[in-house]
This record gives structure tokens, sequence and C-alpha cells, in this order.
């Protein structure tokens, strides 16, 4: 009797990932259940035609990117959830302020969890680097065999350690490793945060005036190396409310820095309609609470301020009088290909048309070419199972035993 794995999207793409391990008496786990990056919101066929809604499973969320987790609303109801605590916290927001919230319970564990059975199978969530946070790998073991699925990781980021003890002292025997290949083919910068760091502080030390940057809220790592470099060129960070929720629900016990008497140099921008979003949730004291270390938009005008930009907050930002000059500098610190699109472009527009200073600072959330093979050769798989990635036929040299699945095919692990 052998387990059967099963890709049911992930094998030529990147995002909407979805794996399943199935034992011999039809048991099942789900590891992750991502919406595909191109996917219309609510589309009806976000699910892989190739998963069987009909019988029961066990749904594992290895992160909070929604190319991971984006597709659970269409899941049965039946189906239990587990994700990171962290992470259960974050994949609940974009539902909360869309109003459409997803309805599900999640059971959760975080980094001191440790193994525990899920039917008859034992699962390990062990903590790793990525640009999501409360990102985790999964080792899944049954009668001798073993799995491990990377989700997505990197050996750049500000919990590189993570990674590297892994590679250091191994889980042995694996028989398949799952292992994502995002940057395989690419030339996507793989700069550590410290470095990134270092490029802000330059840039801000370089500024004369305010400095414009967008970067994702739920980029934790992005976060915190701009609240650091603030920090060292004695500007203040100015977040906005939706980050500042981000912050608030995942900082408690890590250290990350959130809108409180112990991070003076971290204020939030409360904008009106971002006032008008939390309050119609019935958030009207979360508001309060964070107008206690707010800042007027008003205030904005001028000074030493780090300012987070996004194409919504341009016009309440406009209202207050705010502009960018030829004093002021703007980073875009997200992948440069996001700015095909016209609401990540608009923020480059603004300040770029104003004359302000623009670069470009950023690295990527995954691993790169070289760490993926390193990180191979240090755990041996019998298997490698490629995911993740539309660049595995040309670049699966240095994996050793490749083995590449079409989405939906069945493959025995014996």
């Amino acid at each position: 009797m052998s387990l059967v794995l099963t890709v049911h999207r992930g094998t030529h793409q990147i995002g909407g990932t979805c794996v399943e391990i199935q034992h011999p008496s039809g048991e099942r786990l789900i590891l992750d259940a991502g919406r595909q990056l191109d996917a219309p919101e609510g589309a009806n066929d976000a699910v892989p035609s190739s998963l069987d809604l009909n019988r029961p499973a066990t749904v594992l969320i290895s992160h909070p990117h929604q190319d991971h987790w984006g597709v659970i609303g269409q899941l049965p109801v039946s189906w239990p959830i587990l994700t990171g605590s962290k992470s259960a916290q974050l994949i609940a927001i974009p539902g909360e302020l869309s109003r459409r919230p997803l309805m599900r319970t999640f059971k959760t564990w975080d980094s001191r969890t440790g193994c525990f059975p899920v039917g008859p199978f034992t699962v390990t969530p062990i903590l790793t680097d990525h640009s999501a946070f409360d990102a985790y790998m999964l080792l899944i073991e049954w009668d001798g065999k073993r799995i491990l699925y990377t989700g997505d990781f990197r050996r750049h980021g500000r919990k590189s350690i993570l990674v590297d003890r892994i590679m250091t002292n191994p889980p042995g025997n694996i028989d398949v490793l799952i292992i994502e290949g995002t940057n395989l083919g690419t030339d996507k910068p793989v700069k550590t945060e410290q470095q990134i760091e270092e490029e802000f502080v330059a840039l801000f030390n370089g500024t004369k005036g305010r400095v414009f940057v967008s970067w994702a809220g739920q980029n934790i790592d992005r976060t915190v190396t701009l609240y650091r470099a603030a920090r060292r060129t004695s500007r203040t960070l100015v977040i906005d409310l939706y980050t500042a929720d981000v912050l608030d629900r995942v900082s408690g016990g890590t250290g990350v820095p959130r809108a409180d008497k112990h991070f003076s140099n971290l204020k939030v921008v409360i904008t009106k309609r971002l006032r008008s979003v939390y309050g119609e949730l019935g958030r009207e004291n979360f508001i309060e609470r964070m107008a206690g270390f707010g800042l007027s938009a008003r205030n904005l005008v001028s000074g030493r301020h780090v300012i987070m930009l996004r194409h919504a907050l341009i016009p309440d930002y406009e209202r207050c009088g705010i502009e960018p000059n030829a004093e002021d500098a703007y980073s875009f610190s997200m992948w440069q290909g996001y700015l095909s699109e016209t609401c990540h472009r608009a923020a480059l527009e603004w300040c770029q048309t104003r004359g302000s200073k623009i670069a470009h600072i950023h690295t990527s959330g995954h691993a790169s070419p070289a760490d993926l093979r390193a990180f191979t050769k240090a755990l041996m798989p019998k298997v490698v199972i490629p995911v993740h990635g539309n660049g595995w036929d040309e670049y699966a040299d240095g994996f050793g035993n490749v083995k590449r699945l079409c989405d939906g095919e069945q493959y025995p692990i014996d």
C-alpha cells in the first residue's frame, strides 16, 4: 500500500498551489489551496478541477499569501483548515475589509507546537524565512515515509537563520521533497534585508525632503527594514491604518514594531477613506487607539518622514495638501513586474511627474536558484517534485532525482 501524491495545481506555474497526499485508507491532506495569480476575484473555477470535493480532507496552509490560501472559501465547510496562529490572523484581514469574511474556523499551530497527528499522518510545521510572516515548511510522515513540502521560502530575509538551521541539521530520510522554484530562470534581486536596510539608509540620508515608499502592508520584514532605516536616520516612519492593523495583530511577543509607546518613531496616518472602512466594520475602538499614536495627514506636507504610499491613499493625501516635489524621493519596494498594473504605477507616476528622485529598493521573497539547489543538496531527498515555478523544464539541473509531474497526475510513494 502506498501514499499517493497529487499536485492538483502548481507543477508548471507560480501561484495557485494545491498538493494532495492520500493515505491508503483514503484519508487526505491538502497542502495549500491557493488562488491563481491571474484569477478574477470570486472566480468559480478557482478550485483545481482534479481536486475531489466530495470526499473528506484536512487542509494545511503553509503561509498567508493568497496564492496559497485564496480558494479555501470554496472548499467544503466540513473540511478542517489548519495554519499558523499569526497566519490565521493575517488571512482574516482581506475578507473583513472587503466585507466578505471567510466564515471558517481555523485550527492553529505556532513555532513551538512541534509535531501533531492528523488522522494517520504526523505533521511537523517548521518555521521558515519568507516575505510572508509566519511561513512554514511542512513535514508529513506515515509508516516510515517522509515528505517535506517547502511552501515558499528564501534564505536572505530577516529569518534566514531558520533555513540555515534546517540545512545544517536536516530531517533525515526524506522520500519526497516538494520544492518551490519561483526564481529559477530569473534575475530577480536576492539581496539580504540588511543590505536593503543599508540602501534605504543611504536614500534617507541623501534626501532633503520626505521619502515616499510603496510596499506590501503584510510584508512585515520590509516594514521592519524601513522602521530600522528611519530610526537610524532620525526620521519617522508613517504607515496607514491597514498596516497598523497588520502589525497590531501579529507583533505581540515578537519584537516587531507596532503603534504603541515603545516605538516613538512609528506613526499612523488615519486617512478619511480607511477611517470610514474601519468604522463601518465596528472597529471604532481600534481607530481611537491608533489615533493615540497618529499623525494628521496635514503634518506630512513637510518634515523628515518616510511615508507609506499606495494609489488608494493619493486622493486623501492630496485633499490634505500633500504633494511630492523635487526635494522628495520615492521608492517602489515591491517586484517591478507589478508596475505593469495601473494601480501600482499610479504612485510612481505621482512622484515621478513632480520631480521626485526615484529609487527601486527591493529584494525577492523567494530563494535564489543557488539557494534552492543548496537546500536540496543539504536535504538529500530520494525524489524531488518541483512546484511553484515556470522554469523547471529548463533549469532542473543540480536538483538530483527530479520527477516532473503534470497538474492532476497521481504519483505513488512506495
